[in-house]
């Protein structure tokens, strides 16, 4: 029964060990519950099922323990941030994402970057401490997105590293320690639904520790399959990249980024030489971050991902002031703007939800 004070605080009740949604992977398909996504699903002609159509959503978990800059993310209404506040919307967002067809979306231990794109990131968002230990408030916030997605069928990629944020952590002996605790509670709190990405564009010239980076991050991508029975494990690259040959030897699944592909036929290409890398094999691809829309018109970034059997993922840093998109806080989590609406409409009409 829940509580009559968890109903005044519109929460979401936590699950005890989270088991009805399972996503697998077979050849360069994904599965949910031994299923086929988007079953038999076809799109003018193009062939939809077994992708994993997703949205950047990185900050659902987002706090700020800088002073000076936390001012920043205030909700215009009350003058202040609220964490609680921020996961609380992002939940009730959900079900609505999951009516139009969304199956996935990336949420991050470090969040990404709250303005969007920033040279400088003085704020201190990271559900991770010094020494690789979790933090517990970031963790309950977590558990109930997790939770949530769940109960709707969503398999949510969940992201440990963010550029901009690794510095919080000591050293390299610090960064596989929040690889290991990481791993560990997710699979400790049940789940069977998620996709592990260990870093967030592994090759960002930002990034602190060698580790995190691409010559060595397959180190971190085996450390987390040593908890048993693994997840399905990646890293993301920038922008246009390519995917070095031993990340995509040591992966499970192949993270491709569209952001700064402004020539929407470069999206069909980058998957075509991911497929010629000399370490493919059959597995599948998806686009999870790319700041490219025209959802209105025949061609853009999603639909030539599409076309080359690719999984596309929206990213919507905003707009304007940045406070209208999906990555800088405070964020609406709802529908408010045309091309949230635009998004999902189409993101409708391809799966037929």
């Amino acid at each position: 029964m829940i509580s009559r004070r968890a109903l005044l605080a519109g929460a979401v009740p936590l699950a005890a060990a989270p088991t009805k949604t399972v996503v697998s992977i077979a050849g360069d398909a994904f599965r949910i519950n031994g299923k086929p996504t988007y079953a038999g699903r076809t799109f003018e002609g193009l062939k939809i099922e077994g992708l994993l159509l997703n949205s950047r959503m990185v900050q659902g978990i987002f706090d700020d323990e800088n002073p000076e800059t936390v001012s920043r993310w205030k909700y215009p209404d009350t003058g202040k941030w609220s964490a609680d506040r921020n996961t609380r919307e992002f939940l009730q967002a959900m079900p609505v994402w999951r009516k139009h067809g969304l199956l996935s979306f990336t949420i991050c231990l470090q969040g990404g970057s709250p303005e969007g794109y920033s040279k400088l990131q003085p704020w201190h968002n990271s559900a991770i401490r010094a020494d690789g230990s979790l933090k517990p408030a970031y963790m309950k916030r977590l558990e109930r997105i997790l939770n949530r997605a769940d109960q709707l069928g969503m398999t949510p990629m969940v992201g440990l590293f963010y550029f901009g944020q690794d510095q919080r952590l000591a050293d390299e002996a610090a960064v596989r320690n929040a690889v290991k605790n990481s791993v560990q509670w997710l699979r400790g709190k049940g789940y069977r639904n998620l996709l592990i990405e260990i870093a967030n564009e592994c090759d960002n010239r930002a990034y602190d520790h060698a580790i995190l980076k691409p010559d060595r991050i397959p180190e971190l991508i085996e450390l987390a399959r040593t908890v048993q029975p693994a997840f399905l494990v990646g890293t993301s690259f920038n922008g246009g990249s390519i995917p070095a040959p031993n990340v995509v030897r040591a992966s499970d699944f192949v993270l491709i980024h569209g952001n700064g592909v402004s020539d929407s036929n470069r999206i069909k290409q980058m998957v075509d030489r991911v497929r010629q890398l000399p370490t493919y094999r059959p597995m599948p691809i998806l686009f999870n971050e790319d700041d490219h829309f025209d959802f209105t018109k025949p061609v853009n970034n999603m639909r030539k991902a599409l076309e080359a059997y690719a999984s596309w993922g929206y990213f919507d840093p905003g707009k304007n002031d940045y406070r209208d998109g999906y990555q800088c806080p405070p964020v609406r989590w709802d529908l408010n703007t045309d091309r949230k609406k635009e998004f999902f409409q189409l993101l409708a009409r391809v799966t037929g939800a």
